[in-house]
């Protein structure tokens, strides 16, 4: 397997591990849910799926464009990236879920660009990331539901 991939693969995990480290735990189950949320059995494997099309189009625009043009569409990737892996630490971390609410908000117009800048380089790779932003916009919902429904934890974190 081509080397670059499985550097693909390893950023991915790397992000995912946030999750690992800032699971549920008693807090989120203790929170009023929305009936539409689906069951937490559904959230990993949804992820996994999200997390590999993330690492091949990554790879795909790192292979397809030449070196000196690599700059904007990396640094676009490595900033989702990098939102991605910080929301699991302010909602079930720092129980911030308003502080939450607005980093995913840049998470999913962190995905958009990343989708603009990939578009010119692969279009197969922009394509890839739409079922995450699809995601990330459904997340965003519950996560706002979250908050609708769970005044005192969303104010009482943010204190």
């Amino acid at each position: 397997m081509d080397w670059t991939l499985m550097a693909f693969i390893g950023v991915c995990a790397v992000a995912a591990s946030s999750g690992a480290l800032f699971p549920p735990g008693k807090w989120y189950d203790s929170l009023r849910k929305p009936s539409w949320r689906p069951p937490n059995w559904l959230f990993g494997p949804a992820w996994m799926v999200l997390y590999a099309m993330i690492a091949v189009s990554g790879w795909l625009v790192w292979t397809t464009a030449a070196p000196g043009d690599r700059l904007v569409p990396m640094t676009v990737y490595g900033v989702q990236l990098a939102l991605n892996a910080a929301w699991s630490g302010i909602f079930f971390g720092m129980k911030r879920m308003k502080l939450a609410l607005g980093e995913m908000a840049l998470l999913w117009l962190s995905i958009a660009a990343n989708i603009a800048v990939f578009w010119p380089v692969h279009q197969g790779a922009a394509l890839l990331l739409v079922p995450y932003l699809a995601w990330v916009a459904f997340a965003f919902t519950l996560n706002r539901a979250l908050v609708s429904l769970n005044p005192q934890a969303a104010a009482g974190a943010a204190a």
